[in-house]
């Protein structure tokens, strides 16, 4: 087991495991971002690496991005830290697999969503509130549409709304459901049977499905960190948000 300040890597028989350990609800700021992209850089080049399941300690798996992190002069390097994580997961052969015990909001939801493979708790929920504070969620634009359908990423990207395990499950967002008495041990024998199988052949099988959709994810999240960053940056209802999340109130929304 290595030590890093907000996080646990355990690397075991081809599988290594990314635990998020920032109490109470794993909120990821610039700092502990950067740390994820170190991590990754360092799992992710590794042949014998097959498999990299992320989860979390304590009763969330993530509640995002620190909305500090997204004024003006934090925004830009909070994107090439919180990009830089997806860039990585969505080039790597090895299987991503995510173990949500909890709930994963905003930031917190497209790192559990981009995953290839989505293990939740029944007491799992996933949402995309962003909007709710006046900016919109770049990474779920890029890959909902692909994971659910054009209807459902809108929907959830748009009105922002909560939905749980089961829903998840049945709109193709979650793999698999596991009883959260029991989400621990069911997640180690869903990973056994990677560790069961041929590390080459794992990636191939990989890089082979994503071939296309690798291509089309990276491309379009381009585009959408563009439209972030250059056009809603622009709008006034963005800041008017983000402020009034900082300050606990209510926003009052310009529309301009």
């Amino acid at each position: 087991m290595s030590d890093y300040k907000h996080f646990k890597l355990q690397e075991a028989d081809s599988v290594a495991t990314i635990t998020m350990d920032r109490p109470p609800l794993n909120v990821l700021d610039n700092a502990m971002m950067a740390e994820f992209n170190t991590i990754l850089e360092i799992v992710l080049t590794k042949d014998q690496i097959s498999g990299v399941v992320i989860a979390a300690e304590g009763k969330a798996f993530s509640a995002g991005v620190d909305v500090s992190d997204h004024t003006d002069d934090k925004v830009a390097d909070m994107i090439h830290q919180f990009h830089g994580i997806f860039r990585k997961l969505a080039s790597t052969d090895a299987l991503t697999i995510a173990a949500v015990n909890g709930a994963a909001l905003g930031g917190g939801c497209e790192l559990a969503c981009f995953c290839d493979i989505v293990l939740a708790s029944d007491r799992a929920k996933f949402a995309q509130p962003e909007v709710m504070v006046g900016v919109f969620p770049p990474i779920a634009a890029a890959i909902l549409p692909l994971q659910i359908g054009i209807k459902k990423a809108i929907e959830l990207n748009t009105l922002g709304g909560t939905i749980g395990a089961a829903e998840a499950h049945r709109i193709g967002l979650v793999n698999q459901v596991f009883a959260a008495d029991e989400f621990a041990g069911s997640v180690e024998s869903y990973v056994d049977r990677l560790r069961k199988l041929s590390r080459p052949v794992v990636k191939l099988a990989k890089r082979a499905t994503m071939l296309i959709a690798r291509e089309q994810i990276l491309s379009h999240l381009e585009r959408c960190e563009k439209l972030y960053l250059k056009d809603l940056m622009n709008v006034s209802d963005a800041h008017e948000g983000i402020a009034a999340f900082m300050e606990k109130r209510a926003p009052t929304w310009s529309h301009a």
